[in-house]
């Protein structure tokens, strides 16, 4: 078989295994089938298409036949997604036939820990002391927007029993395998796997970077609780007080500004001005709670963007969260949701290379560059001039210009703590993955997670509830969360950035165009950092987050003061078609799409909610 041919049938044979998992892992996760065993199935043959070493063999000669070519561009074009290919089974192929046996046993305890945390039931008490049945993210808003101690004490407990359930329904038997089959690989650990795997670093260089922002953001953390229980007491640092107190009031009074019904049109109209395009992908959307449905907010993509010999082939990305309209702090949390997902479908959308292992979310994809992407655009949500020209009561009055610096001067306070709450996380999971296997119990486990609580925060071990968060259980989001703290960086470089070349980042039409040209289009052929520099002219720093973490609350709130009268005189731009078909689903239902226009799809999903809800 010539390089051409071979070249092509890999990117045949790659979406025939990847797609139909893709699509198992949508309905399942939504709870829509539990058919867990065929989702098993799907996975297993995918992970043994990617983990086969025969193939680096194999394309090592593919492109020692096309480079013997003559010069031209279509060589240049095949040796490019040959050597695509050749990185992404480098990172996914597995040599050893013991660890490639143990990989399956791993996408078993996956799927059965799945399956049986479905059927797991948390309560709380409700103002009323009735037990309530609720989701993680019902609990978690609880926490931070609840005026009732009672409420939150118990949400509180309910994760704490969440982290119990955990540790005695095999996590510490999942950890033990997880680190064997690191071990065949020639890794110290899961933990050292998966740093070396996904981000190309050491775990040594990983915690160089981490140390240095714990040193840099531990007296503004500090100084935070201080004034926290200067202001309210010290019962205010408790872990199931403490958000709702660095939140304060501003929670409750940004809501009616906020109505998650308006969710969907703000989304794609801020998006739309900022020149985003999705390059006609199709874009299903499921945003609301349900028994059954996976309790975290993500983005697939079941068919990856790709150009297939000069033809465009549109991604069709699917992304949801886990909305309550009727709760206090929904519509900020739709609204966090539909940017964050929405800057992952962005970039996917946008990946314009010739094979569809460039565009696809795993390794060779740097989660931290991934997370990028998401987290640059929820970032705009804490914006002074964002705030002012999109935030809306029903009414249509814009949100006071007092109530935007009472919400700066209630967190800017407190933004050390909240980026160290990613912090926190990959020092456990190091601590965790590092246990020799006689001490992975569910005893010492607890114990751990309280003690690396307590030295990142310096309060009572239980601020994080470590062993609630989702990401530690799945084997392809553990030992990942670090590239959250690492994309909050890298968004903080990107935005410092911009703002010294324009000025400004809601609504500016350049934003999209950019970050398509040196950010999303080129995929995983290029690494995090040069995506960096080939924009900011700079690599990977961590400093422009710590500098935001360690600005007094006046700084803060003169920065957003002048970004609100700069918007108030700047000529709003168009919205800009986004290039993308919509569908809003609930399960299997169709609530609302734009196959007619954006505004008839807004309406619809307006109407459902307000009439399925309050």
């Amino acid at each position: 078989m010539d390089a051409q041919t071979y070249f092509e049938t890999l990117n045949r044979e790659f979406l025939a295994v990847s797609m139909p998992k893709e699509e198992l892992f949508w309905t399942n996760f939504m709870g829509t089938t539990d058919d867990h065993d065929a989702f098993a199935a799907a996975e297993t043959v995918y992970k043994t298409f990617i983990s086969n070493p025969d193939r680096i063999a194999e394309l090592r000669g593919q492109i020692q036949e096309a480079e013997r070519r003559p010069a031209s561009d279509e060589r240049e074009h095949l040796l490019h997604g040959l050597r695509g290919w050749l990185e992404f089974f480098r990172v996914n192929a597995i040599e050893s036939a013991e660890a490639r046996a143990m990989q399956a046993d791993l996408v078993q305890d996956d799927t059965k820990l799945f399956a049986k945390r479905k059927g797991l039931t948390l309560h709380y008490e409700n103002e009323a002391g009735e037990r309530t049945e609720a989701s993680t993210l019902v609990l978690r808003t609880n926490l931070v927007s609840s005026a009732d101690e009672g409420v939150r004490k118990s949400s509180h407990e309910a994760l704490l029993d969440l982290e119990r359930w955990v540790v005695d329904n095999g996590f510490p038997e999942m950890v033990r395998r997880r680190n064997a089959y690191a071990r065949a690989l020639g890794y110290r650990n899961y933990f050292d796997y998966k740093v070396n795997h996904e981000e190309r670093m050491t775990p040594e260089r990983l915690f160089e970077i981490l140390d240095e922002f714990d040193r840099q953001t531990r007296g503004a953390q500090q100084r935070g609780f201080e004034r926290l229980a200067a202001k309210h007491g010290d019962g205010a640092l408790a872990a199931h007080n403490l958000s709702y107190y660095m939140h304060g009031d501003t929670t409750r009074e940004l809501d009616p500004y906020l109505p998650f019904s308006k969710s969907l049109q703000r989304w794609v109209e801020s998006f739309g001005r900022m020149g985003v395009e999705f390059r006609d992908a199709t874009l299903t959307l499921d945003l609301l709670d349900r028994k059954g449905k996976y309790e975290n907010g993500f983005m697939h993509a079941p068919r990856p963007a790709w150009s297939r010999d000069g033809t465009w082939e549109p991604a069709s990305i699917n992304f949801t969260s886990n909305a309550n309209p009727d709760q206090v702090g929904s519509g900020n949390d739709g609204l966090l949701t539909l940017f964050h997902e929405g800057g992952h479908a962005a970039h996917f959308a946008n990946v314009v290379q010739n094979a569809p292992c460039f565009s696809q979310e795993f390794p060779p994809t740097s989660m931290a560059y991934a997370e990028t992407q998401s987290m640059f655009f929820d970032s705009l949500l804490r914006d002074g001039d964002w705030l002012k020209l999109y935030a809306r009561n029903r009414a249509g009055e814009e949100l006071p210009d007092a109530l935007i610096e009472r919400k700066i001067r209630s967190a800017q306070p407190y933004r050390a703590f909240s980026e160290r709450c990613l912090l926190v996380v990959p020092y456990f999971e190091w601590a965790v993955y590092s246990l020799p296997d006689t001490e992975l119990t569910a005893e010492r486990l607890i114990k751990l997670a309280r003690a690396t609580d307590q030295r990142i925060f310096g309060l009572d071990g239980e601020s994080r509830r470590l062993l609630s968060i989702p990401h530690l259980l799945d084997q392809s989001s553990a030992c990942c969360y670090h590239g959250y703290l690492l994309a909050e960086m890298a968004v903080n470089q990107t935005r410092d950035w911009i703002r010294r070349q324009f000025g400004y980042l809601t609504d500016n039409p350049q934003v999209g165009p950019l970050l398509a040209e040196h950010y999303w289009q080129p995929g995983n052929s290029v690494s995090h950092e040069d995506t960096l520099r080939s924009l900011t002219g700079e690599g990977f720093t961590g400093r422009y987050l710590a500098e935001r973490c360690n600005r007094s609350v006046d700084e803060a709130w003169r920065e957003a003061r002048q970004s609100i009268d700069a918007v108030l005189v700047r000529k709003q731009p168009p919205v800009q078609p986004l290039r993308a078909s919509i569908r809003v689903v609930h399960g299997d239902a169709l609530l609302a799409d734009n196959s007619m226009s954006d505004a008839a799809m807004f309406a619809a999903f307006e109407a459902w909610i307000d009439g399925h809800y309050h």
